[in-house]
Order: structure tokens, then C-alpha cells, then sequence
């Protein structure tokens, strides 16, 4: 059975910073593509970061400097190291596993930007 389980979301003031985790079990985790995406009420799911197994990184425009992420191929979790949270960021964040045709999704974490 393959779980992804997200944590690390919560309310931060602009500027801050928040770190979220995905640990996968379930799956060989080195050779998945790992993903973060997000999605607010009304609003389709984007693509914010994506780290493959071949080991590149891609970033949506808008948090390019601001976002990092990473994994642990040993310990089955990826990471993103949030930055300079701005208000617009706020929506809920999943992270997805993904090989071909196979996709795997967390449940989410909010995150919540707001003074």
C-alpha cells in the first residue's frame, strides 16, 4: 500500500518561512519523480516544484529564489524549504510521486500566509 503523508503546513506572517514533509512508504522512492504542487478553493492544482529522480529541479516562476526542494532518497521523504512566504502562497500543498503513468498524491497540508 502506498501512502504519502505531508506535514510542516500551518499559518505564517509574510516573509516568513515554513518547511513541509513528504515520507513515502510504499513505493521504491529513489526512482519516483517527486512533486509539490498546491491548489486554492475554485483553482486548478499547479506544479510548484519538482525534483526528478535523475536529480533536476524545476520551480513555477513565481517562487523561483524563494522555494527549495530536496530529498532523502534513504529515508523516503522529500522536502520544500519555503521562503519569503507571501499571501498569494497560502492554498493547500500536496505532494505527489509519480514513475510513467503512475501517480501517487498525499493529502495536503495548508498553509495559511497572513498577518
Amino acid at each position: 500500500q502506498v501512502q504519502l503523508v505531508e506535514s510542516g503546513g500551518g499559518t505564517v506572517q509574510p516573509g516568513g518561512s515554513l518547511r513541509l514533509s513528504c515520507a513515502a512508504s510504499g513505493i521504491i522512492f529513489s526512482i519516483y519523480d517527486m512533486g509539490w504542487y498546491r491548489q486554492v478553493p475554485g483553482k486548478q492544482r499547479e506544479l510548484v516544484a519538482v525534483f526528478t529522480s535523475g536529480g533536476s529541479t524545476n520551480y513555477t516562476d513565481s517562487v523561483k529564489g524563494r522555494f527549495g526542494i530536496f530529498r532523502d532518497n534513504a529515508k523516503s521523504q522529500a522536502f520544500l524549504q519555503m521562503n519569503g512566504l507571501r499571501p498569494e502562497d497560502t492554498a493547500v500543498y500536496y505532494c505527489r510521486a509519480a514513475r510513467r503513468l503512475q501517480y501517487y498524491w498525499g493529502q495536503g497540508t495548508q498553509v495559511t500566509v497572513s498577518s
